[in-house]
């Protein structure tokens, strides 16, 4: 079974969800693939952007419900198995957060429903668009659980708070022109094909600018979210004195002058010590 597709054309990577049969629902096998495809765009240096989009009526319908009890089974009878439970959430946190710590931008592109896990998938995103007919769903409260993977932790980052109470409390749908009021969408249009194609336009201009000065960008705004002014402009000056290329900015004004795309160096491919051969 396969969850997604994966390509990556003049620099853009574009990760689909492929199982519109189960309104692209979250299994053991969904996360697998998800988890393993993420460390192969970070290791890599090939793209600079990532595009999500997703197949059939709904973006995801979140985790499948046939999951727990079935592949996974929740114990909640002893100390030891609830104790499992957390490390069991750690793991599948880890798997968004991945998202997050890319070392190129990520832009959801959603469709219908995004349901669930999948508002803990795209909270987890730098960039939403979304159809006019999406809609978001804190689904958790509704059977009858707290939301775990992510949405209560980064969605009051990217929403009032009194809102993320409201759906987080409720279970209700919040609709993509509210979404795109309270900010957590960037942009709505009327069909999939338009807002694909503004994803993709989207990609391609981050990918046209240098891949450092982009890494080194979401590292800032990342630690600037959670950490004070002060504290921040400190990881500003050491982050620029870390990436500072006087041929970059030369180049980037050049090629403005000339109306051209700019010639710039990609990130080199990671390598990690438990991958070498001993």
């Amino acid at each position: 079974m396969t969850c997604f597709e994966l390509t990556v054309t003049d620099h853009i990577a574009h990760l689909v969800l492929n199982r519109p049969e189960a309104m692209n629902t979250m299994h053991p096998t969904f996360w697998r693939e998800l988890d393993g495809l993420l460390t192969i765009l970070h290791k890599g240096g090939q793209a600079r952007a990532l595009v999500i989009s997703s197949t059939g009526k709904h973006f995801s319908a979140g985790m499948s419900l046939d999951t727990f009890g079935g592949a996974i089974t929740m114990d909640d009878q002893t100390p030891e198995g609830r104790a499992a439970i957390y490390d069991l959430l750690t793991d599948m946190q880890g798997t968004f957060t991945k998202l997050e710590t890319l070392r190129i931008p990520v832009i959801a592109a959603i469709q219908g429903g995004c349901i669930g896990g999948a508002v803990d998938m795209v909270t987890a995103c730098c960039i939403r668009y979304a159809t006019a007919d999406a809609f978001f769903c804190i689904q958790e409260i509704n059977i009858g659980m707290v939301a775990d993977v992510g949405t209560l932790q980064r969605l009051p980052k990217l929403v009032p708070l009194g809102v993320v109470k409201e759906l987080a409390y409720t279970g209700r749908r919040l609709s993509a022109g509210k979404a795109l009021g309270y900010g957590l969408v960037n942009e709505v249009f009327d069909t999939p094909e338009a807002m694909l194609a503004a994803a993709l336009q989207c990609a391609r201009e981050i990918a046209a600018k240098p891949p450092v000065a982009i890494w080194g960008t979401k590292q800032v705004i990342h630690y600037t979210r959670d950490h004070s002014v002060e504290d921040s402009l400190k990881q500003m000056g050491w982050v620029q004195g870390a990436i500072w290329s006087n041929a970059h900015v030369r180049e980037a004004v050049t090629a403005m002058k000339e109306k051209r795309a700019g010639e710039f160096t990609a990130l080199p491919e990671l390598a990690s010590f438990k991958d070498l051969a001993g």
